[in-house]
Order: C-alpha cells, then sequence, then structure tokens
C-alpha cells in the first residue's frame, strides 16, 4: 500500500485558500479529525469548503463520526464501517465500499460511485446515502430516519427492523424485502424475490410520485417516479382504505 497518504485542498475559484498541509493517515483518525475539523467554512451552505483525500484504500473505519459542514472528495476502495456517524459533511466517493456504510448517519450526505457491502446505511437517523451500484443484505436496517437511494440492485432483508426514513431501490432486491411493522417508506422499481410475510406492494399515489420525482433529482438518479412501487404493511394499506387515502397513524 502507498506510503503517500496526504490530505491536500481543493481550492474553489473565489474562496480563501486553506493549506491543510501532509497529513499522513498513519498519524490515527483523531488527528485526522482534528485537521479536517480545523479547516475553517464559510456562511453560505449551498458552497461547501472543499477538500481531497488520498491514501486511504482499502482501510476500515474511514472518517468515522465527521462532524463538520464540508466537502469531500476521495477514492476506494474502503473497507468496512466508512462514513459511520456522519453529521453535516458531504462525501463523494469513487469505488466500493464494504460493510457499514454510513451505519448511525446523523444528517449530510454520502454518495458511492461503486457497490456497497452488507448493511449499508444500518441505523441510520438522518442525512442521504446515495449508491450508485450494487448494495448488499439488510440495507437500511433499522433505519431510524434519512434516505436510502440504490441505483442497483439490493440483496436480502432491506429494511428489516427499520421505523422510519425512506429507502429507494432503482433495480432488483432479494427475499424477505420489508419490515411488516415498519413505518418506513420503501419504493422499488425492479422486482423482489419475495416480500417479508405482511408485506406487499401497491402503485404509488400521487403526492408520492411527486415526492419521489423529487427525490430522485436530489440524489442524481435517472428515473421517472411512475415506474416505482411501493412496500407497505398490508395493514397500513387497509388503514390508508379505511381512512380514504390518509395514513391513520394508528394503524399498527
Amino acid at each position: 500500500m502507498s506510503t503517500n497518504r496526504n490530505v491536500r485542498p481543493i481550492v474553489n475559484e473565489g474562496q480563501p485558500q486553506f493549506h491543510a498541509g501532509a497529513l499522513s493517515l498513519d498519524l490515527g483518525p483523531q488527528e485526522i479529525h482534528r485537521a479536517i475539523h480545523a479547516i475553517p467554512v464559510g456562511g453560505d451552505d449551498e458552497q461547501l469548503t472543499e477538500i481531497a483525500i488520498s491514501g486511504s484504500a482499502g482501510q476500515d473505519g474511514v472518517l468515522m463520526r465527521l462532524n463538520h459542514p464540508i466537502r469531500i472528495t476521495m477514492e476506494g476502495p474502503l473497507g468496512d464501517y466508512a462514513f459511520a456517524y456522519n453529521a453535516e459533511s458531504d462525501i463523494r466517493m469513487t469505488g466500493d465500499v464494504g460493510s457499514g456504510v454510513a451505519e448511525g448517519m446523523v444528517s449530510g450526505a454520502v454518495r458511492v460511485r461503486g457497490n456497497a457491502g452488507v448493511g449499508a446505511g444500518t441505523g441510520m437517523t438522518g442525512g442521504t446515502l446515495a449508491i450508485y451500484g450494487d448494495a448488499g443484505n439488510r440495507c437500511g436496517a433499522a433505519m431510524r430516519g434519512g434516505g436510502i437511494f440504490v441505483r442497483g440492485n439490493v440483496g436480502d432483508e432491506v429494511g428489516v427492523g427499520a421505523l422510519g426514513g425512506m429507502i429507494v431501490i432503482g433495480g432488483d432486491a432479494g427475499h424477505n424485502l420489508g419490515d411488516p411493522t415498519s413505518s418506513a417508506t420503501v419504493f422499488i422499481r425492479g422486482a423482489a424475490a419475495s416480500l417479508a410475510d405482511g408485506v406487499t406492494d401497491a402503485p404509488l399515489r400521487k403526492r408520492e410520485q411527486l415526492r419521489l420525482g423529487l427525490l430522485l433529482i436530489n440524489a442524481s438518479i435517472r428515473g421517472d417516479a411512475k415506474e416505482f412501487r411501493r412496500v407497505v404493511p398490508v395493514a397500513m394499506l387497509e388503514a390508508e382504505a379505511s381512512e380514504r387515502g390518509e395514513l391513520n397513524p394508528n394503524w399498527r
């Protein structure tokens, strides 16, 4: 593995230059975190300061627990638990990641232009995770909030134990998709090998088409919302029908 592990700034035109210096990732995660969190940020949320990080290929636990409004670009492949518990940071990565990417994410965004392993976005409470390849089993398990967008296929037990949030699947899903006690929203464009017991699929309602269309645009994922179906608990669908299309919060 290369020993040239530096953090270098990308300076946008019109932004003050900040020299992060040459930092070795061998110094440890605490030193890297201090260097990133020391980078000054402007008051414009739409124009984040950008840095590029090199030399992290193959490592586990890369950039865990960031909490800084900054945009980071980097290349993989990365190991397990990359960007876990991210807050505020906007991370754009090219390459594959291992298991547990963005686990427990609180806010911010993680975009992976590659494939992800098992448990992508597990336990998320906020933020956006976009995977522009495939994702493994138990994607979005135990979610509490936030959104996961997978352009390709996903594995088995997607959304198991999820209590909130949104999962958008552009391709196919494996077995046991969804959770019969979940209030999470699951949209799928392809086919599922099987749905979890007590779960069914249904066409999107008009307001969901509009909502999903905007979300697809924001996540830079091509596709017409009309091509997707929603996966919901049977009890929720029955409650919607009895409430004239409005969700009954006591459907359980």
